[in-house]
C-alpha cells in the first residue's frame, strides 16, 4: 500500500513545518516573560469554510505548550452549514480526515461568542478538523490543520 501524491504532499508538509517550528527563533535580543499565547484560529477569518488552515499554522508558528487556541465560529442556522472542531489521534486520520475515532473538542455552538478554546497541553502534534457531515470541510483540505507545540524555554 503506498502514499498517493496528496498523503506524500501532506507528510512533506507536516516534517517542513515541524522542523521550522523547531527551528524557529524570536527577533531581537528580548526575553519573553509571557507564560502563553491565546491565538484565534484563522486570525479575523476565524473557524470557517473556504480558508486554508494548514497555510495559516505554517505563517503562524511556533506554538507553545499552554498556548490557547480559540476556535471563534457561528451557530448553525437554517441558512448556514454548522462546524465544530474535532481533535484526530493521528497523521494518518489527519490525511484521511476519518474522524471514527477522533474526539470532539468543540460541538457547533460553542464557537460563538468567545469561542471554543483548546489548550495545548502535551508536546506532540495536534489534529484539528471540522467533523461536521462525516468531515466533508477536512476532506475538501479547507478545515483542518495540525501544530506542534514546543517547550517556550527552547525559544
Amino acid at each position: 500500500m503506498g502514499f498517493t501524491i496528496t498523503q506524500g504532499l501532506m507528510l512533506v508538509l507536516l516534517i517542513a513545518s515541524t522542523m521550522a517550528i523547531i527551528t524557529a527563533r524570536p527577533f531581537g535580543n528580548s526575553i519573553n516573560t509571557q507564560t502563553s499565547n491565546k491565538i484565534i484560529v484563522g486570525g479575523s477569518y476565524h473557524w470557517n469554510y473556504g480558508f486554508n488552515y494548514i497555510e495559516w499554522a505554517i505563517k503562524h508558528g511556533p506554538f507553545y505548550l499552554n498556548d490557547t487556541l480559540v476556535f471563534k465560529y457561528d451557530p448553525p442556522t437554517p441558512k448556514t452549514f454548522p462546524h465544530s472542531v474535532y481533535l484526530l489521534p493521528d497523521h494518518d486520520s489527519f490525511i484521511k480526515c476519518d474522524l471514527k475515532n477522533a474526539q470532539r473538542q468543540g460541538n457547533p455552538n460553542q464557537g460563538a461568542g468567545e469561542g471554543f478554546q483548546f489548550v495545548l497541553q502535551k508536546k506532540q502534534p495536534h489534529y484539528f478538523a471540522c467533523g461536521e457531515h462525516d468531515g466533508i470541510h477536512c476532506r475538501n483540505g479547507t478545515m483542518k490543520f495540525f501544530v506542534t507545540p514546543i517547550d517556550r524555554s527552547l525559544r
